[in-house]
């Protein structure tokens, strides 16, 4: 009894292919990394994100409802159910930075180190 080669090598390509995206994000876009901000005007801290949303991958439209963006995690969930999922595999690509350019355009600023800063700035196409 056991697992054939065949079995085995299949079940190794299965599993490949289901973390292509994670793989290919990671390797592209960077490992998720965690930047903290500042409200302008409450002084309220928070953070915003840079990189493969690896969280996005496996917890799809939930990630914008437990960051507080149910309108956006509601039109996610359509989009995912339009599209049979394929918006699903697409997003983790884009989330982090959409998420970080609506925090930043709605009076919140980067407030981490200044490395940590220059690299959200790079990673999200922003000046100073």
């Amino acid at each position: 009894m056991g697992i054939s080669i065949a079995s085995l090598l299949l079940l190794i390509i299965i599993l490949l292919i289901f973390l292509l995206p994670l793989i290919l994000g990671s390797v592209f876009l960077g490992w998720q990394q965690k930047i903290r901000v500042k409200h302008k005007e409450s002084m309220v801290e928070g953070s915003c994100f840079i990189g493969y949303s690896w969280t996005y991958f496996f917890f799809g439209f939930f990630v914008p409802i437990f960051r507080g963006e149910i309108l956006i995690g509601a039109l996610h969930l359509i989009f995912s159910i339009v599209t049979f999922g394929v918006f699903q595999l697409v997003m983790p690509f884009l989330y982090n930075k959409q998420y970080s350019i609506r925090l930043l355009t709605n009076s919140w600023e980067l407030n981490d180190s200044e490395e940590n800063n220059t690299l959200a700035r790079v990673k999200i196409g922003i000046s100073i």
